[in-house]
């Protein structure tokens, strides 16, 4: 129950205290238009992205372990562990960044928001990210039609999070407040 502070009636209202979506397809078809072939190359940047240090230790192994004489490449099996943590980190760090994007998403014009218009934060990105291969692998890439019959354009780990990823350069930037020295 909440109070609803409104005037001298003194009311209580029971809603629960949820606030209502932040971003309506409907009054706002601008931030939902695109988002899926933007999300689609999006990952593809950060699939490179991601790739680049992986790639860079696999030759850094490979050519430690000519210099060892074969020693060195018993570090192989690091590499992958390490690029499971390394994503992780990656997409927790940038969704829960100040812009809510991957560098994909930034070049895309895409940002990350709760339900409620809330940014992304490590925990939330990280997860994103983890329900994504989880939902993807288990599920046959097929769960992302799931985006083709909703009007926010949510994906299935979108759906479970109460996420969803919208058009950033659409969107009106809220005033920042102002510094006081």
């Amino acid at each position: 129950m909440s109070y609803s502070g409104s005037g001298d009636t003194g009311a209580w209202r029971n809603d629960g205290g949820v606030p209502p979506h932040a971003f309506d397809p409907w009054t706002q078809p601008e931030l939902f238009r695109g988002v899926l072939t933007r999300r689609v190359f999006a990952f593809l940047i950060d699939l490179v992205v991601l790739s680049i240090p992986v790639i860079l230790a696999y030759v850094f192994i490979a050519v430690f372990g000519l210099i060892t004489l074969g020693l060195g490449w018993l570090l192989f099996w690091l590499v992958w562990p390490a690029s499971v943590i390394w994503a992780i980190i990656y997409y927790g760090a940038s969704l829960g960044g100040p812009h809510s994007a991957t560098l994909g998403m930034r070049v895309m014009d895409l940002e990350l928001r709760t339900w409620y218009g809330a940014p992304g934060y490590f925990v939330l990105g990280a997860m994103h990210a983890v329900l994504f291969w989880i939902s993807v692998s288990m599920l046959t890439p097929l769960v992302l039609l799931i985006g083709l019959f909703n009007s926010r354009r949510r994906l299935l780990h979108d759906l479970i999070l109460g996420t969803m990823v919208i058009n950033s350069s659409v969107r009106t930037p809220v005033a920042q407040p102002a510094r006081t020295l």
